[in-house]
């Protein structure tokens, strides 16, 4: 078991330094000059040259590579006076020069706001995390809803009708859904739905405050969920159909158990197994993959804020953000992976 979890931190650490690589390679090639985006283009020379020279720019690339890695690490080594900008957690290690520490990954600044990226990306993720986690859950009960009508409803209209929207929901591309649905729900029918085509989850009020706004979570929420929830319509009525043929099953109905009691806790609750599964990776999914969603809604996320500031050549944002995004994403699958290995006996935990 130790031996399984050390394969996958071990697998999950080379996955992260390998996004790490791609982020900081891809922002080297892109256009634009770091100290004239921070300064403006009539800043004179000395000026550029001296934020060329805090930001390391004058260092070669392998050289601003190492100090990236260096912050972004958990795990670094620094020089004693230039931790103050880090939020220091643990200090292992303290020589009379250089601290051995375990930190917040420290992602820079905004060019435009001077602002810690770090902060604005902790601002912006609860609104990400209120969509994906909405998502999942009308995922969840549709899905399985819809997966259990077409499994009992077999070769009728009714499952021919569900596997047909399950199978355009996969094939359908997220942004294009949501261009449909904000524009019919949220514009054409807005008068009946009552639902806004754009808006985040709170909204300033010139006499109330920071105000809840449900409403603006349920458009882009089902829109986030519609792929998951397919997804878990296929699987649910698959599981369905072939654990209906096992013996124990047939053996309820011989027993004379009534039809729903058999369905419930014969059948569904054995095909709940591959649900759950999937589940666990669909998590990780929307919690990285809802920028083109709050992009079409206005939803104040991290996706919107990535968008916002690749407009704006703001690429510490972008480069944190994509960075957030890939660790995250790197973490959930280390901790379904080991998840499968506790939980499932089949699973190899060599």
């Amino acid at each position: 078991m130790v031996r399984y979890i050390i394969k996958r931190l071990l697998y999950g650490i080379l996955v992260w330094l390998g996004v790490v690589v791609v982020i900081f390679i891809l922002f080297q090639i892109l256009p634009g000059d770091p100290s004239r985006l921070i300064v403006g283009q009539r800043a004179d020379a000395e000026t550029i040259e001296r934020i060329k020279r805090e930001l390391g720019l004058d260092q070669p690339v392998y050289i601003q590579f190492m100090r990236y890695l260096n912050d972004v690490s958990p795990v670094s080594v620094h020089k004693k006076d230039k931790i103050k900008k880090y939020d220091v957690l643990l200090k292992l290690y303290e020589g009379e020069e250089t601290l051995a520490v375990i930190k917040l990954p420290y992602l820079g600044r905004s060019y435009h706001t001077r602002r810690d990226v770090w902060s604005i990306i902790w601002d912006a993720f609860p609104n990400t995390a209120a969509l994906a986690f909405s998502a999942l859950l009308l995922a969840i009960v549709f899905g399985i809803f819809f997966g259990a009508i077409a499994a009992i409803r077999h070769g009728s209209w009714i499952d021919a009708f569900i596997s047909s929207l399950s199978t355009l929901g996969i094939s359908t591309p997220s942004f294009f859904a949501g261009l449909i649905i904000a524009w019919l729900f949220g514009f054409l029918l807005a008068e009946y739905t009552g639902l806004p085509m754009a808006g985040s989850l709170f909204e300033i009020d010139p006499y109330k405050g920071k105000v809840l706004r449900l409403e603006n979570l349920i458009l882009p929420a089902f829109t986030l969920g519609i792929r998951p929830m397919a997804m878990i319509t296929q699987m649910t009525r698959s599981a369905m159909l072939d654990i209906m043929q096992e013996q124990f099953v047939i053996t309820g109905y011989a027993k004379g158990l009534p039809a729903w009691k058999v369905t419930i806790f014969y059948v569904l609750r054995n095909a709940l197994n591959p649900v759950v599964t999937i589940t666990s990776s669909w998590l990780a999914y929307l919690l990285t993959g809802a920028f083109f969603i709050e992009y079409i809604f206005s939803w104040k996320g991290i996706g919107l804020l990535a968008v916002k500031a690749l407009q704006n050549m703001d690429f510490p944002v972008v480069m944190g953000v994509a960075l957030f995004s890939a660790s995250l994403f790197v973490i959930i699958n280390i901790l379904t992976d080991i998840a499968y290995g506790l939980l499932d006996p089949r699973v190899s935990l060599k």
